[in-house]
């Protein structure tokens, strides 16, 4: 299957770690690399910024939300603090991440390692209009769990 809708986003590398690329035919998301000299621990309940190496430039009306990898998460409790973090079309600066240690155990993050994925979309502006009311919905004003099922 062939994506003719690519959009092109120019990227600058200031390191040797590959090119953020999907791993399969219908993957939303593309890996991250950690770009490090030498490893780096992250010991339970701490945070540090890894960076990628990567800066781009994405067209207007784009975004770039940077996510956890879902098997960092499950075998070793390893996310992305302010997931998903958002990377605004104006930005030109190096992508880093934000990486947890939610385990209780030491986590080595290697040069080189995939830290996060990387999922670009487009998105809307909103123009706000103030009103007196708001429509009327079978939700209404329920909050969390509201939609759950009833005891």
């Amino acid at each position: 299957m062939e994506h003719t809708n690519a959009v092109k986003v120019r990227v600058v590398r200031s390191g040797n770690q590959p090119l953020p690329a999907y791993k399969t035919e219908l993957s939303a998301g593309m890996d991250l690399h950690a770009d490090l000299q030498t490893p780096v621990v992250i010991g339970p309940l701490e945070r540090t910024l890894v960076p990628t190496g990567l800066s781009i430039e994405l067209p207007a009306g784009f975004e770039a939300q940077v996510r956890p990898r879902s098997g960092l998460a499950l075998k070793k409790g390893i996310g992305v603090l302010n997931s998903p973090g958002t990377i605004d079309a104006d930005y030109r600066g190096e992508i880093s991440v934000i990486l947890v240690n939610l385990s209780d155990a030491d986590y080595e993050i290697a040069p080189g390692e995939r830290i996060a994925q990387m999922v670009v979309a487009p998105h809307s502006r909103v123009e706000w209009v103030e009103a007196k009311e708001l429509g009327e919905t079978e939700r209404g004003s329920g909050g969390f769990g509201s939609t759950g099922v009833k005891s």
